[in-house]
C-alpha cells in the first residue's frame, strides 16, 4: 500500500499553487514554497491549520474548498509519476502482490492521474481522503484498505515519505518503508526507528517478500 503525493508523485508543484491560491483568495499572506512542502500529505484543513496557526473549522474548509476548485484545474497536469513506478507496480503485481493507493488525496483525482500515466490497470485498490472521515495518522484509511483486498495487517506494507504516514501505519498494524521524495532523510527515518530506501521507491521490489 502506498501513499501517493511524494510517495509515488512529484505533485509539488500543483499543491503550491493550489495553497498559494487559496489563501490569496482568503486576503492571507502568502507562505513560501518550503514551508508548504513540508505540510504535503495532511489533509486540506490540517494544512491550513498548520500553515497559519488558525484553528478555526469554518476556515479550514473554505481554504479546502478553494485549493480542491484551483486544483480541479492544475493537478493532474502539473503531476509527475516518479519513473521507477511503472516497473516497480508491474514486478510487484507479476509476483502476486496486490498494489494499493491509500491517500489523504481525492481518489478521483487519483484516478484521473493514473489513466494520464496509464497505470489504472495496475492497483487493485484506491482509497482517497473522501472515503473515510478520520485521516491521517488515525488507521482508517488503511483498515479500509486492507478490508477491500481481504488481506490482514501483518501481511501488508505501507510505504510513504511523511511521519504522519508511519504513524497511520504502526496504528493500523501494517510495517512501514520511509521514501526519500519528501522532506525525510535516512537519517531522520532511522532516528524514528523506521526503515526507508536507501535512494528511490523503486528498490521496494527487493524488500518486498
Amino acid at each position: 500500500m502506498f501513499d501517493f503525493d511524494l510517495t509515488l508523485a512529484d505533485s509539488s508543484n500543483g499543491i503550491v499553487e493550489c495553497t498559494r491560491y487559496a489563501l490569496r483568495a482568503m486576503g492571507l499572506a502568502e507562505v513560501e514554497s518550503g514551508r508548504i512542502h513540508s505540510v504535503i500529505g495532511l489533509p486540506l484543513q490540517g494544512m491550513f491549520q498548520t500553515l497559519t496557526g488558525n484553528g478555526e473549522t469554518e476556515r479550514a474548509d473554505e481554504f479546502a474548498r478553494l485549493f480542491v476548485e484551483r486544483a480541479d484545474d492544475v493537478m493532474v497536469p502539473s503531476t509527475q509519476i516518479y519513473p521507477e513506478v511503472p516497473d516497480l507496480f508491474a514486478r510487484l503485481r507479476g509476483q502476486g502482490i496486490n498494489v494499493a493507493i491509500v491517500s489523504s488525496k481525492f481518489r478521483y483525482r487519483i484516478e484521473s492521474i493514473l489513466d494520464v500515466a496509464r497505470l489504472r490497470p495496475l492497483v487493485d485498490v484506491i482509497v482517497g481522503g473522501e472515503d473515510v472521515q478520520r485521516h491521517k495518522p488515525h488507521p482508517d484509511a488503511i483498515v479500509l484498505a486492507l478490508t477491500h483486498l481481504r488481506v490482514p495487517a501483518a501481511s501488508a506494507m505501507y510505504v510513504g515519505d511523511h511521519p504522519v504516514d508511519a504513524d497511520a501505519a504502526r496504528a493500523a498494524g501494517v510495517s512501514f518503508v520511509g521514501v526519500l521524495s519528501g522532506t525525510m532523510s535516512g537519517e531522520q527515518w532511522s532516528a524514528r526507528g523506521e526503515r526507508c530506501v536507501k535512494e528511490h521507491i523503486g528498490e521496494l521490489a527487493q524488500l518486498v517478500r
